[in-house]
């Protein structure tokens, strides 16, 4: 299980060059963007105001939001962004290099794209590097969908035969951070969500220290949140206020 660990957190989600180059078609007002770190780095960049960096879930390939988004948030921009071994990413992914790469990131949005006000979007996975990348920099707001206190609480939950304490590499420690973190929060949880149970993140919202609104969306599931009619209403108006 120790050396399992990462193929278990992280499931890699890679985008051809030629597979990007027909979602660049689709979507000819996107720009296909490469920062270069220690690896090539690619997010997908929607032109709008405010800006929106969006960090999604363990298995999401995150071109997916192309659509979405706009569709659902007209006029904000996001800056849609494929971690290392995911989309069009080199590298592979780790705690520590998913929260440098964010930071990198966050530095281009505001340096080369001239970003003036920056939300940090992250789902489940995503919440754990949009929570340090909070610690960080300074932000208009941050929406955390399915977030978890630490990954650490949810591996004890789901192998409790374990000394997880011990063995895990990537630890997430959101809830660490939360209490020294101020702009505001939008919480959006699914009420029946068994991977990532809603006493997890009510945990890391508890903590957090700044201005915050708890969403629970009754029925939804880990993976069925945005069906749920709260769940873009909320940041729609989140982003727009």
């Amino acid at each position: 299980m120790y050396l399992m660990q990462d193929s278990l957190i992280f499931f890699r989600k890679p985008v051809h060059e030629a597979q990007r180059d027909s979602i660049a078609r689709r979507f000819p007002a996107v720009e296909s963007v490469f920062i270069q770190a220690d690896v090539r780095l690619h997010a997908w960049h929607i032109r709008g105001s405010p800006l929106v960096l969006y960090f999604g879930g363990n298995a999401e390939e995150v071109s997916w939001m192309l659509e979405e988004a706009p569709r659902r948030a007209p006029g904000v921009g996001w800056l849609l962004i494929d971690y290392r071994g995911y989309g069009s990413s080199e590298g592979s992914p780790s705690e520590a290099a998913l929260t440098s790469d964010g930071l990198a990131w966050y530095d281009y949005a505001t340096g080369t794209l001239k970003a003036s006000k920056v939300f940090l979007f992250g789902r489940s996975l995503g919440s754990g590097v949009a929570v340090q990348l909070a610690a960080e920099r300074p932000l208009a707001g941050v929406i955390l969908v399915a977030p978890f206190d630490s990954l650490v609480e949810v591996a004890k939950r789901h192998y409790p035969y374990l000394p997880v304490d011990w063995m895990l590499k990537h630890r997430f420690d959101s809830i660490g951070r939360a209490p020294k973190i101020g702009v505001p929060l939008l919480c959006l949880v699914a009420a029946e969500d068994r991977i990532i149970p809603p006493e997890h993140s009510r945990r890391l919202y508890a903590a957090w220290g700044g201005p915050k609104q708890w969403i629970e969306l009754q029925g939804a599931g880990h993976n069925s949140t945005d069906s749920a009619p709260a769940f873009w209403e909320n940041i729609w108006k989140f982003l727009t206020r």
